[in-house]
């Protein structure tokens, strides 16, 4: 192992932002502050984390990827989350077209031919060494790139990264000469990345980020307040990915080979699996762009050629059971988060399955119509969602690259980062024009602490003097269930109505289901925390409220008549 390296001074670093995914890995650096996504020498954004060593030559990315099927055995695929972790918990599902982990000296490893010659001994490499060889080709692309030698990083992790983890990748990354800034959570990147838009607005919002990878999905909950990032629930599948929609096409054009040709199954042979998978794979991102795409292999099980096509609507019906497990997955965070999908602001779709139309449109009809979706196939805006997390480390890079590594590694150390939060909102109430008692937001829950908002209330028409209640709050899910029907018999009556009716009927029993309950998010008020009487206040005239809260959770609250002098302030303990 070599020796560390000391760290380059603040001002001589060269700084990218790095996605190092299980499937694929992208790198991106920043421009006028604005993020931007750098290709290697081969044009790929989205660069396979793939190894292959052929005659001594070391292959990476897409080039890599073509020799799962010549090479397979000197092919390293789907290696990443084997790093930092004992042999016996990993599943090495994914790597029967690759070469296979085994246990080596206590670690995960890898037997391959690395070195020229036949008579050539195979080395066996553990996992930190390959991923080691990985990010040295990566940087070496993104130093090519820039025109200069890159020595620093933001990576994004998956947020169940264990320590054990994070240390074995800082190391790795060590070994490809490499300084990690810092380690920052995938979800909390994609929402970055949006949030740094010229025309993005920081805002008080819930965010759901659904990072649907290629052998993994992990959904997540963030509450932005005041451009603090709060992760409030996640979680991680290996069951419903991208891997899981390769497979439906996989099974569909074997079965149709079969039927065609006959013969042999090609899914039985490892050379024919690996050309089914990889075309299987290319059509579902052509049918992510059109709405017919053709599969093509040749020889494909015993010397036969095979061509067939799909289109949308067929493959959208024989992974429906797939869509739908990405449905209850998003729907499962949302509810461990304590929440509602009213609740939600955003839904930011990320990782390469992204791209697929029906994931997207199967979520807007989840959530409200106020909830926005934030995929390629419902808003035209939208990032690419290969793109969005290394945008985002890329934008992180550029705002700590001039600090020292000891002040970096002090602010994200666990006890700074892991502050107190509000849980319950804190607002004001204020009378509507039927009389009615309001809950008026000022403070939202989940906002981090030290913070400090300001609202302004109307005061009577007339003016006068003006009581400011200060109470919490929270949200609440409000059910109007549909009013009885009055006659019973309404659908025969109406059936008779139809049949007496000259023109043509399209009745049918789906019109007559009953009108869907209503639910709408309505805020409860609670507890009531202080009272501030402001006099006098002058006709058309407001009250601005202003409350900070301290990081030990007391309360400081000030109101004032805007324009005028004095006012009253109060603390309030924890």
């Amino acid at each position: 192992m070599s020796e560390k390296k000391a760290a380059p001074a603040p001002g001589d670093r060269v700084v990218i932002g790095l996605t190092f995914g299980n499937s694929n890995s992208s790198i991106a650096h920043t421009v006028d502050d604005k993020a931007e996504v750098i290709a290697n020498e081969d044009g790929d954004r989205q660069i396979p984390t793939i190894l292959s060593y052929v005659e001594g030559e070391e292959y990476y990315g897409q080039q890599a990827k073509n020799f799962l099927v010549r090479n397979p055995q000197n092919t390293v695929a789907y290696f990443r989350d084997f790093l930092g972790k004992d042999f016996k918990s990993i599943d090495p599902t994914h790597n029967h077209a690759s070469a296979h982990p085994q246990e080596a000296s206590g670690t995960v490893s890898f037997t391959i031919k690395d070195k020229e010659g036949e008579e050539a001994d195979p080395s066996t490499l553990p996992v930190s060494e390959i991923s080691a060889r990985y990010l040295r080709r990566l940087v070496g692309s993104a130093s090519d790139y820039l025109g200069k030698k890159v020595t620093s990083a933001v990576i994004t992790i998956p947020t169940n990264f264990a320590e054990k983890q994070k240390a074995a990748l800082v190391a790795a990354a060590g070994e490809a000469d490499l300084e990690v800034l810092q380690l920052i959570s995938e979800p909390v990147a994609a929402v970055l990345a949006y949030d740094a838009r010229p025309e993005g607005e920081i805002s008080d919002k819930i965010v759901v980020v659904a990072d649907l990878g290629g052998t993994r999905s992990d959904v997540s909950v963030v509450a932005s307040r005041g451009g603090m990032y709060t992760i409030l629930a996640t979680a991680h599948d290996y069951e419903f990915a991208g891997f899981a929609l390769d497979k439906i096409l996989m099974d569909h054009f074997a079965k149709e080979f079969l039927k065609k040709h006959g013969g042999k199954d090609p899914r039985d042979n490892a050379r024919s699996l690996a050309k089914l998978k990889q075309e299987s794979e290319a059509t579902k991102k052509a049918l992510s762009l059109g709405n017919n795409a053709s599969f093509s292999v040749e020889s494909l099980s015993e010397g036969v050629d095979f061509a067939s096509t799909i289109n949308r609507l067929r493959y959208e019906t024989i992974a429906r059971t797939v869509f739908e497990g990405f449905n209850r997955l998003v729907e499962s965070v949302v509810k461990k988060a304590g929440l509602d999908v009213l609740d939600v602001d955003e839904v930011i779709l990320s990782g390469g399955t992204s791209h697929t139309p029906r994931i997207a449109a199967n979520l807007g009809y989840i959530f409200p119509k106020t909830t926005t979706i934030l995929a390629p196939s419902t808003t035209p805006t939208a990032i690419n969602p290969s793109e969005l997390q290394t945008r985002g480390a890329a934008l992180q890079a550029s705002l700590i690259q001039e600090y020292e590594a000891d002040d970096i590694d002090q602010s994200t150390h666990a006890a700074v980062t892991t502050v107190p939060h509000v849980n319950n909102a804190i607002g004001v109430v204020s009378l509507s024009e039927s009389g009615e008692e309001v809950f008026i937001p000022i403070v939202q829950p989940e906002t981090a602490v030290p913070a400090r908002r300001t609202v302004h209330v109307a005061a009577p028409k007339d003016g006068g003097d003006v009581l400011v209640k200060i109470v919490e709050g929270n949200t609440h899910i409000k059910v109007t269930k549909p009013e009885p029907k009055a006659n019973g018999d309404s659908k025969a009556a109406k059936v008779e109505d139809a049949a007496d009716s000259d023109e043509d009927s399209d009745f049918s029993d789906d019109e007559e289901e009953e009108e869907e309950e209503k639910r709408e998010k309505v805020w409860k008020i609670g507890s009531t925390l202080a009272e501030a009487a402001i006099r006098g206040v002058k006709k058309g005239g407001k009250v601005e409220v202003t409350i900070n809260v301290n990081a030990d959770l007391t309360v400081v609250v000030t109101t004032r008549e805007i324009g005028a002098k004095g006012g009253v302030r109060g603390t309030i303990s924890a």
